[in-house]
């Protein structure tokens, strides 16, 4: 028996063709893919402005998959960890990070992750698998589900989350493609609309998808770079024996930049590694002539990792060598790090108990 089709797999154009395929009008579609875009929505009946014969012709081929939290753990700070047990027992995790009556959600593209940067903890789960279209816009949905049950009030649900950062579990220009059909599903103005301005993605440096990403969708561009030669970089990230620093660079200087956009080069600092003022005044010279902004993200200490953290002073001469040439440069607190939310230390264990 052949499977049912995700329609939240689907960007509106795919929709608009499978429903054409099963002989419903294509003009339909913007209809059932506001209602798909919709917190809340579990089934065909409840698209109470899509005509009945057409939800049951969808409901005898389709399905529309939802993701449910398996665990939610509140920091001291507020950051909101959500974990999703999959339908193959895989757990991925999301985060929820409030700031000044404003939401960033943080996604995850993969579970697990097959980069093995040293100093993350995701990296020490290994791969597992890619992520679904559904399986990706689904964190968006169930978190402002979650949102929305919690009390949180704003004019429209597109409002709640003002920012989504692909950051969380995995790389995500190592699930191009599904990643690519995730961001087009959010930014769809039928549905959630969330603008370029409003996305972020992350990659610790997959070369020939960074150029990809920028012609085939206007969003904004992170590189998680910690370190400014190759030797100290292959060290802690391998995949700089892959794609080196300076072709990294290279695709981040041609990488399109409308307007007064800027690329975000991320930064961990580890005690003894990356942290010294030469290792600035090198970082200093190889980002020259690409405009950015830069943080620092003092590294999150693990009993299960060997790296330590700088001192305060070495954090602050680190970031006055980079100001003083010129660069914006931010020194960004952890958040959850007491849930194990902060950067590099989402690694699920898969219990499926509710934590508030």
């Amino acid at each position: 028996m052949k499977a049912k089709t995700d329609l939240r797999d689907l960007t509106y154009s795919q929709l608009a063709e499978y429903m054409a395929g099963l002989g419903l009008p294509a003009s339909r579609a913007r209809f059932v893919f506001a209602w798909l875009q919709r917190p809340g929505t579990r089934d065909f009946s409840q698209m109470a402005d899509v005509k009945r014969e057409i939800c049951a012709t969808l409901a005898e081929h389709a399905v529309i998959s939802s993701l449910v939290p398996a665990a939610v753990e509140r920091s001291r700070d507020g950051t909101v960890k959500f974990a999703f047990a999959l339908d193959d027992g895989a757990v991925v995790e999301s985060v929820l990070i409030p700031e000044k009556g404003r939401y960033t959600l943080c996604v995850s593209s993969q579970a697990g992750c097959a980069m093995g940067c040293r100093f993350c903890l995701t990296g020490g789960m290994g791969f597992r698998r890619n992520l679904r279209p559904s399986e990706i816009v689904g964190q968006v949905i169930a978190v402002l589900e979650h949102m929305i049950g919690a009390g949180v009030v704003r004019t429209t649900h597109r409002e709640l989350i003002n920012n989504l950062v692909f950051m969380g579990m995995g790389e995500p220009l190592a699930n191009y493609d599904n990643l690519l059909a995730a961001l087009r599903i959010l930014m769809d103005e039928r549905g959630l609309e969330f603008t370029e301005r409003r996305i972020t993605v992350s990659t610790c440096g997959i070369v020939p998808r960074i150029l990809d990403l920028g012609n085939d969708v206007r969003v904004n561009l992170a590189v998680s770079l910690h370190a400014a030669d190759d030797e100290t970089r292959s060290l802690i990230m391998p995949v700089n024996k892959a794609y080196g620093l300076d072709d990294l660079l290279a695709a981040c200087r041609r990488f399109p930049l409308p307007g007064r956009k800027v690329i975000l080069f991320e930064y961990i600092l580890i005690k003894g590694i990356n942290d010294s003022a030469g290792d600035a005044r090198r970082l200093a010279e190889k980002l020259h002539g690409i405009p950015c902004r830069i943080n620092l993200l003092p590294c999150n200490e693990s009993a299960s990792l060997d790296y330590q953290c700088p001192g305060e002073e070495d954090i602050l001469q680190f970031q006055k060598i980079l100001r003083d040439a010129g660069y914006r440069t931010f020194i960004r607190s952890s958040r959850g790090a007491d849930i194990s939310a902060a950067c590099g230390q989402l690694a699920s264990s898969g219990k499926r108990d509710e934590q508030t």
